[in-house]
């Protein structure tokens, strides 16, 4: 074999996936330009290309066309409220070590809390179906721990999309659990650098490919300290593939280029409908703006223009099947377009759960629609939080592990997010009020109130006991439940019914 041929060969194993990556690339490609929108989806050309379209057209098209980013919004949703209360750690043997609270601040080694590590973490599950957290260390001539922690060597967590991940295999310890056995990812991109990762459970292999010279590096290899390979998969929801989860997006994503493809007939619809087609003669003069022009043969001496109040000249010899005329546009219309829209968005809204938290105007919507859609979401939130809690879980044993330590901690995600038609409810306690008479009733209503409007240092005053106070001089008689309401009447002379 030729040195050339072999060098093609490590370069093709260096970079290659495995098959399972390849045939999800360009699925995963697909949600990953359907999140980020904006040039990367204008560039991945998502608009069915007209037939006999050229590329000045198509890209002119391209360009005139706006993206209504759907799936960016229903995952801004979700991981709002996901992230709406800080989840709870406790770090149970590691809480007493100094590094800890520069890992809860700076996760990554790169500003990110492990808060906010985590919510980004979440926004790509959602995007992809799954996010790989590899937790790494770097390994240095420390021989203690406190060498360590005066260098300021610390674990800290990186995120790899599954873009990023380009070969994982799993086996089956002794006891039947499934861990990794080997993992290799892209780590960096540095202009025409690419850096390749290997990690086994005894070794770490480095290597940087040049792909302007096609020129790849010798590999620098590492020994593993950990004796196991430190990557956490944490998936959105499970398929049938280990290593492999389930987006969110993945069809509203096809809903999203609908849309997409649907505003740009609005778009080519107004401007027929404004700018029609001129047929006219080859050797016609004409000034067309933004209409199209139909060139037919037969030279005649024809000036004409086009637009608001245009004129166009002829000769007093033309023949009457040669004169320019105008063609009509007979396409659909834009308000049946704009239906088809309307339709498109719902269904989206009834996938993602996100019909009456997404609405933008009012919504004629029943009270039990309303609350059933707040449970399905509550639900779909809840099964989230489930599964970032586990993969967190995950991370940390890993953190024990470089510290010495064996995890015995817990990590808590709020399990339900109290999703309610606040509205609704300040409605019906207006008119429960206005109902009531039971003093204690009323007490309650006034709680409900003081919780809806989220007044946290608001008190009320406890009710010690209930009583009727009389006025001596007019026979007056006031119900009193609390203390201040008897020491008022009391300095007017009021005095206490004996029962």
């Amino acid at each position: 074999m030729s040195i050339s041929n072999r060098l093609d060969r490590e370069i093709n194993k260096a970079l290659g996936g495995n098959e399972l990556y390849s045939d999800l690339e360009p699925e995963w490609k697909y949600f990953y330009e359907s999140y980020l929108g904006g040039e990367d989806y204008r560039e991945a050309g998502h608009l069915v290309r007209y037939q006999n379209e050229t590329d000045k057209e198509y890209l002119a098209r391209l360009h005139a066309t706006p993206l209504e980013n759907h799936c960016a919004s229903v995952i801004s949703v979700y991981n709002s409220f996901m992230f709406r209360q800080d989840p709870t750690r406790e770090l149970g043997n590691m809480t007493s070590l100094p590094i800890m609270d520069d890992i809860l601040e700076d996760a990554d080694l790169d500003g990110r809390s492990f808060n906010q590590f985590m919510s980004d973490v979440n926004v790509w599950t959602s995007v992809f179906g799954h996010a790989w957290v590899i937790v790494a260390q770097p390994n240095v001539e420390a021989v203690t721990r406190a060498q360590q922690l005066e260098m300021g060597v610390r674990p800290y967590l990186n995120m790899l999309t599954p873009l990023s991940v380009i070969d994982w295999r799993f086996e089956r310890d002794l006891v039947g659990r499934y861990k990794l056995s080997y993992f290799k990812y892209i780590e960096d991109i540095n202009g025409d650098n690419v850096t390749v990762k290997e990690w086994y459970p005894d070794s770490i292999i480095t290597q940087i490919y040049d792909s302007k010279s096609q020129y790849m590096g010798q590999p620098i290899v590492e020994e593993n300290q950990l004796g196991v390979i430190p990557a956490v998969v944490i998936y959105n929801q499970r398929t049938g593939f280990r290593g492999v989860g389930k987006s969110d997006i993945a069809d509203i994503a096809d809903l999203q280029r609908f849309i997409y493809n649907a505003t740009s007939e609005v778009d080519q619809s107004i401007r027929l409908n404004t700018h029609p087609s001129l047929v006219k003669t080859v050797n016609t003069q004409a000034g067309i703006g933004a209409g199209s022009l139909i060139n037919v043969t037969e030279a005649v001496n024809t000036q004409a223009g086009i637009g608001a109040g245009s004129l166009i000249n002829v000769t007093e010899d033309m023949d009457p099947a040669l004169k320019p005329y105008l063609l009509e546009y007979n396409g659909a219309s834009v308000t049946s377009i704009y239906e088809a829209i309307a339709h498109a968005i719902s269904a989206i809204d009834k996938m993602a759960n996100t019909g009456a938290v997404r609405a933008t105007e009012s919504k004629t919507i029943s009270g039990v629609a309303m609350e059933t859609e707040f449970q399905l979401l509550n639900s779909k939130l809840s099964s989230k939080a489930r599964a970032m809690e586990l993969g967190e879980e995950n991370i940390w044993q890993f953190i024990a592990m470089y510290m010495d330590r064996k995890w015995d901690g817990a990590i808590t995600y709020p399990n339900s997010f109290n999703i309610r038609d606040t509205s609704s409810e300040i409605a019906q306690l207006k008119t429960a009020k206005e109902s009531a008479t039971d003093p204690l009733l009323l007490r309650e209503i006034d709680k409900q109130i003081a919780n809806w409007l989220d007044l946290d240092d608001y008190v009320q005053e406890e009710v010690y006991e209930i009583h009727v106070m009389v006025d001596p001089v007019t026979g007056e008689t006031q119900i009193v439940t609390t203390p201040a309401q008897h020491m008022e009447l009391d300095s007017m002379g009021w005095i206490k019914r004996e029962e």
